[in-house]
C-alpha cells in the first residue's frame, strides 16, 4: 500500500523532491512550441500575401500587354496607304 501524507508535518525528506531544472525545460518546451505555431501561422500570412501581389502584377502586365496589343491592332486599322 502506499501511503500518501499531506503537507502537514512530518519530515520534509519524506516528500517527493521539486525538480526544479526538468520544470523549467518543460516549460521551455511549451514556449518554443507555441513561437513556433505562431512563425508558422505569420509565413502563411506572408505566403497568402505574396500569392495576392504576384496575382495583381500579372494582371498588371497583361493588361499592359493588352492595351499595347490593342493600340497596334488600332494603328494598323487606320493605317492608309
Amino acid at each position: 500500500m502506499s501511503e500518501t501524507r499531506t503537507r502537514g508535518g512530518g519530515s520534509r525528506f519524506l516528500y517527493e523532491p521539486f525538480d526544479r531544472a526538468s520544470a523549467r525545460l518543460e516549460a521551455h518546451e511549451r514556449v518554443t512550441d507555441e513561437r513556433w505555431i505562431a512563425l508558422e501561422r505569420r509565413l502563411e500570412q506572408i505566403e497568402t500575401g505574396l500569392e495576392r501581389l504576384e496575382r495583381r502584377l500579372w494582371f498588371a502586365v497583361f493588361g499592359c500587354a493588352a492595351f499595347l496589343a490593342a493600340d497596334v491592332a488600332t494603328q494598323f486599322l487606320t493605317f492608309k496607304s
